[in-house]
């Protein structure tokens, strides 16, 4: 990051407000070459023109302002239908539109209240290009179902949404409110925030996981969420599952696009197709290139963003062909090849499946028609189950030290786990200057001899031999409980927040629900092709179990698509039943 802050001019250097796009030839670049290349082509199709106002303060110390003055001025000659405006936080102009912190960017603001608070870094800027994109197009992007629910709004919205660089789920979460503010720009003003650049605002909203959506001063939600549940939650203020509740007891539409049956309401797409691979991850990803090629037509389908648990890794250190790798930059490799063959949707949950001569894949949006499915669902963090954890979710508890780590930073936590997650998440925390203590069961860890070693290298602090027995707080964590394996003595240890990383649980209800064989330990049960007891149904990566690594899941998916290949032009449970 440090890189990106060469600076030569200061907010407080430059003029009160300037309108004028500088010249490519007296400017110094702050996007690298290749990014610059690619981002012109994209750029080169916008309808309409964008004013990015940037509003930032004189303190020359300040390095995120200079940033996003740099940043916008780099997009500004990138694409001739950016007009940047910049403005000094003192300004008449910063008044009139109630800008108070530093730095702030407003998008079209004559027209929309969508507004960035802190510089656009890491994954946020990805937000900050589709806002340029919509706001291009004077378009939400909204699906029916969710315009359907946000017509209903009959009251004033700011929803305010909490992200941090390093969080791959917080641009989706951002998106969703920014589309709401352009397809209700009467009522509704989205603000995306870098938690790490205000620590104080995020203390008054208590946002202790990211991305954190403040809908109002009272209700709040943590987490990604589809389009559909975010604009159930803005309009109603309350959580999905028990606004459908009220709405179906008052004879309201069944599932209004939550993601509750909703797939099954009249007038929703029907889509034919050869293979559903439900699940984005390596495996999904990797059973669509191997399907597509095969000549099978191929949707995947995905509740949340490409990448799965890839995406929140910090650094991929054994995936053949790169010695490491940012696991969010793998996730780019994997999902670009995947969609030069496939279509993929992100942020579209399953309703219900149905078997017949077609497999029926209902989502809020459509209904997949297809000739086999392929679950890819991998797998949930598992959690301690102790008391306080629920409680102090998103107030200190945490299973993603990727996306939350920048709000400890000179804090004190815990990591609790001894696999190859648990201490890559306490290094990642480390460098990010985080006080990190691992927690143990053991007295030996379960991780890479390599990532021991690392963990040994920068004098990382463990506790062998315990268990968490509880979480404890007030508001927010203050500290765990820990009972010694050997001894049952217990003790209680200071903390301001808690990493889980102890393993991860099968996402295979879905499954199971098909009638589907699992394994004691939930996992789907296949056979050596992928093949589950179902015909038709396959299974891959880490909902299968076994060992749980990138490379397996990305061979296994890869072995499933070329099986439904295989089955779909000869019926192997066909020849089953006539011999």
């Amino acid at each position: 990051m440090s890189g990106l802050f060469k600076k030569k001019e200061t907010a407080a250097q430059a003029a009160d407000t300037q309108t004028q796009t500088p010249t490519p030839e007296a400017h110094e670049w702050l996007i690298p070459e290749e990014g610059r290349d690619q981002l012109q082509k994209v750029f080169a199709g916008l309808p309409g023109d964008v004013t990015i106002e940037v509003y930032t303060g004189g303190d020359p110390k300040n390095l995120f302002d200079d940033y996003a003055r740099r940043f916008v001025a780099d997009l500004a000659l990138l694409a001739p239908r950016i007009k940047p405006a910049f403005h000094g936080l003192d300004s008449d102009m910063a008044r009139k539109r109630g800008v108070t912190l530093s730095p702030t960017l407003l998008f079209n603001p004559e027209e929309y209240r969508i507004r960035f608070t802190g510089a656009p870094l890491g994954e946020e800027a990805r937000a900050f290009i589709e806002a340029i994109f919509l706001v291009s197009a004077r378009t939400s992007g909204l699906s029916q179902a969710a315009k359907t629910i946000l017509a209903q709004l009959d009251g004033a919205r700011s929803p305010r949404v909490f992200s941090s660089p390093g969080c791959p789920y917080c641009p989706a979460q951002c998106a969703n409110a920014i589309k709401c503010a352009i397809e209700r720009s009467d009522l509704v003003s989205a603000e995306c925030v870098n938690a790490d650049e205000f620590p104080d605002l995020s203390a008054r909203y208590g946002v202790g996981s990211v991305p954190h959506t403040q809908f109002d001063e009272s209700y709040k939600g943590i987490g990604l969420m589809p389009e559909e549940r975010f604009v159930v939650e803005l309009v109603a203020l309350k959580d999905a599952e028990r606004w459908l509740n009220e709405h179906a007891a008052k004879g309201g539409a069944h599932g209004a696009g939550t993601g509750q049956g909703a797939g099954q309401d009249a007038g929703v797409e029907v889509t034919e197709t050869d293979l559903v691979v439900l699940g984005a991850g390596p495996a999904g990803l990797s059973a669509a290139i191997y399907a597509e090629r095969s000549g099978l037509a191929t949707v995947v389908l995905d509740k949340g963003i490409v990448g799965g648990q890839v995406t929140v890794t910090p650094v991929v250190e054994n995936y053949p062909g790169f010695t490491d790798i940012a696991g969010i930059k793998l996730v780019e490799v994997l999902s670009s090849h995947a969609r030069q063959y496939a279509t993929i949707r992100e942020n579209e949950s399953v309703d219900d499946i149905k078997l017949g001569r077609r497999i029926e894949v209902h989502t809020p949006r459509n209904v997949f028609l297809a000739r086999a499915v392929l679950f890819a669902t991998g797998a949930q963090w598992r959690k301690l189950d102790v008391p306080g954890e629920d409680r102090f979710y998103g107030k200190g508890v945490s299973y993603c030290a990727s996306c939350d780590g920048f709000v400890y930073r000179g804090r004190k936590v815990a990591v609790v786990g001894g696999g190859n997650t648990a201490l890559t998440d306490a290094l990642h925390l480390h460098n990010l200057g985080v006080e990190v203590t691992v927690i143990h069961r053991r007295d030996t860890f379960r991780a890479e001899k390599a990532l021991q070693d690392s963990l040994t290298r920068e004098g990382i602090p463990v506790i062998w031999n315990a268990v968490v027995e509880e979480v404890m707080g007030d508001t927010e964590v203050r500290g765990v409980r820990l009972r010694d394996t050997k001894t049952g003595e217990t003790r209680d240890v200071p903390f301001d927040g808690v990493f889980v990383a102890i393993g991860h649980v099968p996402n295979s209800e879905q499954a199971a629900d098909l009638g589907v064989d699992l394994e004691p330990d939930g996992s789907i049960k296949v056979d050596r092709h992928m093949r589950t007891n179902i015909p038709r149904v396959y299974a891959a990566g880490d909902v299968i179990g076994g060992v749980r690594q990138i490379v397996t899941a990305v061979g296994s998916g890869a072995t499933a698509a070329l099986s439904a290949f295989e089955d779909l032009q000869q019926p192997r449970w066909k020849k089953d039943k006539s011999a």
